[in-house]
């Protein structure tokens, strides 16, 4: 079959693989209809993380069921499913609470484990022809039959839940002001999951145009960095006031407005600037502990130079860590289904598995309207 193979830096391949196979009675097969191109994916494409050459990328796999293990209980060839990026048991301590981006079973020696991703792992990506699901009574979500929602589903694997799950951990409610920080994919979601929880007003920070465009689009408040401190930006809109929540959509590959310099703690500090006292803050955007291309010796070890002090004595809290996407898909697979949500706003561009190496570029550059890519096997 053809699969998405990083070569290296900037580089990626379609290349011939062998087929998957049920290697476990608890496995399934599917035939892939839809693969994300993600942001996350980005910070291996630039070898910002420990990738090595031969890893098949793609972590937000949907697709019909072609075979499944003898265990499998609840799944039939021929059903539509869609997978979260992580994979998970279901038994263990944290899969039991709700804790699914923690398995403790799937990646021995480490609390949780992902398809096609550096870190967490022997699993390949299913940016494929065919993918090997575990676990896939628990993991592989049934969907409608059908093509109908197919973008919209195909964000449950991954952005859609990620976005929902920033507003959880900043616990935005209703009538609340809150801050995103990055317009790509995730916080598009981020923004839009939190108006779905009746969020006053939603400030979304990026420097893209297209980007801002979508987000302003869905009722967000778009804030261009380029025109100056978003801090300050938001601060004059609001009359010298913060807002209630923040949220990081960005991670370690944050750059200084104005400068162009990257700074991983850049984000983290706005946050804490820009959020009022007793407020939270959500982090989901992705924070490494091993980045081969940071300028900074401590970054390279994921060491941050973050304002605790200012933290502290604001009263904040912070939140977290990788979406449990068990957690949130099934419930917003069903606000799609009821009309009452549709991300795929988001997505932008729909492309040939064969042309996954000139989408990648393209979405790593930001250039001609990239915003979230679907690869089509």
């Amino acid at each position: 079959m053809r699969a998405v193979v990083y070569k290296g830096p900037y580089k990626v391949d379609v290349e011939q693989v062998p087929d998957p196979k049920i290697e476990h009675p608890n496995d399934a097969i599917i035939k892939i209809t839809s693969s994300c191109i993600c942001g996350s994916d980005l910070h291996m494409y630039e070898g910002r993380t420990d990738a090595q050459p031969g890893l098949r990328f793609g972590h937000e796999p949907m697709g019909i069921i072609e075979e499944v293990g003898s265990a499998v209980t609840t799944l039939r060839k021929g059903d539509r499913v869609v997978s979260p990026f992580n994979i998970s048991c279901g038994f263990c301590k944290n899969c039991e609470r709700g804790f699914t981006g923690f398995c403790l079973t799937v990646n021995p020696g480490f609390a949780g484990a992902a398809l096609g991703f550096a870190g967490w792992g022997p699993f390949p990506g299913g940016q494929s022809e065919y993918l090997r699901i575990l676990y896939a009574d628990f993991n592989a979500l049934k969907l409608p039959q059908g093509s109908e929602h197919e973008e919209d589903f195909a964000l449950l694997a991954d952005i859609f839940p990620t976005g929902y799950h920033g507003t959880e951990l900043a616990q935005v409610s209703i009538g609340e002001s809150v801050v995103v920080f990055g317009a790509g994919p995730v916080g598009a979601m981020a923004a839009y999951s939190a108006m779905l929880r009746g969020a006053a007003e939603v400030y979304v920070v990026d420097q893209i145009p297209e980007r801002l465009s979508k987000v302003k689009a869905i009722g967000a408040i778009p804030i261009d960095f380029n025109k100056g401190d978003p801090v300050e930006q938001i601060r004059s809109m609001r009359h010298g006031d913060g807002v209630d929540k923040g949220i990081d959509a960005v991670g370690y590959q944050a750059r200084v407005p104005g400068t162009g310099m990257e700074d991983p703690s850049y984000v983290l500090n706005a946050l804490i600037q820009i959020v009022n006292a007793t407020g939270i803050l959500g982090i989901i955007g992705l924070y490494v502990s091993t980045d081969p291309g940071a300028k900074d010796p401590h970054a390279a070890h994921g060491e941050l130079m973050v304002s605790h002090g200012k933290l502290w004595q604001k009263g904040l809290s912070m939140g977290t860590g990788q979406c449990n996407v068990k957690r949130y898909n099934r419930q917003l697979r069903d606000l799609i289904i009821a009309g009452r949500a549709k991300p795929s706003f988001i997505v932008s561009h729909e492309v040939s598995l064969n042309d996954a190496p000139m989408a990648y570029e393209k979405f790593d550059k930001r250039v001609e309207g990239y915003t979230k890519v679907i690869l089509k096997p």
